[in-house]
């Protein structure tokens, strides 16, 4: 029997297994949190000419990042590890192509040492161009290694100047790499083309942008940030789905990532013993411009290809991401001969109905996350088919039925009192 689920449903687990991270068995599974490592932090910032404008709190642009850097680095948590790197800080020149290799490590990522990386900033002057993908790119390596979480903090106040290397395409492919790393960006001017590019380099990565115009919230947000990467996070797992079901990875409890080029269907299994509960959902993000109208459809079938349960939702260009999900109770089945619980393969396929126009790349493809969690299953597996409802029903029956006689009790109350009142 098929039984269909809401996507609200999906998109609900979904937001619920990313901000309390999801409740997995016992030992390390895919995606969980380990506390191995320690949080990396790499703060890439723009030191082009640009930033000499006086027009923050009526300091130049660079004596506030420097005075938010101060103020930042005293109040890093002892367990960051944190690194500073620069961009158009040290080449003066005319040359575009000398311009564009312009990105430094300022202070090495690792233990801080607040004196030493004060003193580097310090001797910061605003020189030259702003190779921002440039820079990305060697930001990923800084904080390459180790399970920590992850994260680089952009600082600019002007679009990227070295293009056809696209920001937002070195973002994507940072993003494809599958290390966990999340690119924040803040804009130290209000400019409409600066922060489409900031907000496109912070999407990819699941990341954020913000607008700043003053030295305090500059400071405020950083911190923040930095704060944030001390956080106990779940790290998706890159894993790379297949185009049928026999020839897919087979996923425990966790969080992943992936990549699913338009319209391409990806097949991922999971092994599900009598008496669990699978639990899917699925997010596609729209990194790039797409035509209006897409879709996303989650299956779970059987290895003979009998669909179990899926999940759908659809969008209409208002949001840049779409998500569903889905539940597969098994049921309790008696032991085998062996004494082992029988089990079952599950075949998830995740389809995309995305398109875009001529112009847009199609690849890499539209990041993709999934969330797995293989849980004891409900006592009765035919409550997921009651309406979402399960047990829920007795509870509303109850209600109807009482809300029936004090509707009754009521009337009569109201017709005793009208009869009274006109008596009297």
């Amino acid at each position: 029997m098929i039984r269909r689920t809401r996507p609200v449903a999906g998109a609900i687990a979904l937001l619920a297994a990313l901000t309390a991270g999801i409740a997995f068995p016992a030992g390390a599974a895919a995606g969980e949190p380990t506390g191995q490592d320690a949080p990396k932090v790499d703060l890439v910032l723009d030191v082009s000419g640009s930033m000499r404008a006086k027009d923050i709190d009526g300091q130049s642009r660079m004596a506030a990042a420097k005075q938010a850097f101060n103020e930042v680095l005293d109040a890093t948590p002892e367990e960051v590890q944190l690194g500073i790197r620069t961009l158009g800080a040290n080449y003066p020149g005319d040359d575009r192509k000398e311009g564009c290799k312009d990105t430094a490590q300022l202070y090495p990522v690792g233990p801080l040492d607040r004196t030493e990386a004060k003193t580097a900033v310090a001797t910061l002057v605003p020189t030259g161009w702003t190779p921002i993908g440039p820079a990305l790119l060697k930001a990923a390596d800084d904080l390459d290694g180790g399970d920590g979480s992850k994260r680089i903090v952009l600082i600019s106040d002007g679009e990227d100047t070295c293009a056809p290397l696209d920001p937002c395409e070195v973002a994507r492919e940072i993003a494809a790499r599958g290390i966990g790393l999340t690119i924040d960006t803040l804009g130290l001017v209000p400019n409409a083309k600066l922060s489409r590019q900031l907000s496109c380099i912070a999407e990819a990565t699941g990341g954020t942008y913000t607008s700043v115009e003053h030295q305090d919230e500059l400071t405020d947000r950083v911190n923040e940030l930095v704060d944030r990467a001390a956080e106990p996070v779940v790290t998706p797992v890159a894993t790379e789905g297949a185009g049928s079901c026999d020839k897919a990875p087979v996923l425990k409890s966790g969080l992943y990532t992936d990549r699913e080029e338009f319209g391409q269907q990806r097949w991922y299994r999971v092994e599900l013993l009598a008496g669990q509960e699978l639990r899917a959902s699925v997010s596609v993000a729209a990194d790039r411009a797409v035509r209006p109208d897409y879709g996303l459809l989650v299956r779970a079938v059987t290895v003979h290809d009998r669909e179990i349960v899926r999940g759908e939702a659809t969008g209409n260009g208002r949001t840049d991401m779409v998500s569903t999900g889905l539940r597969y109770p098994k049921p309790e089945l008696e032991d085998d001969d062996s004494g082992k619980p029988a089990a079952e393969t599950v075949c998830l396929g995740v389809t995309t109905s995305f398109s875009a126009d001529a112009g847009v790349k199609t690849t890499p493809g539209l990041p993709l996350e999934l969330t797995v969690d293989v849980v004891d299953g409900p006592d009765d597996a035919s409550d997921v088919a009651s309406f979402g409802l399960g047990r829920g029903w007795w509870l509303l029956g109850a209600l109807v039925v009482a809300g029936f006689l004090a509707g009754l009790v009521w009337g009569w109350l109201s017709r005793w009192r009208v009869a009274v009142w006109r008596t009297n």
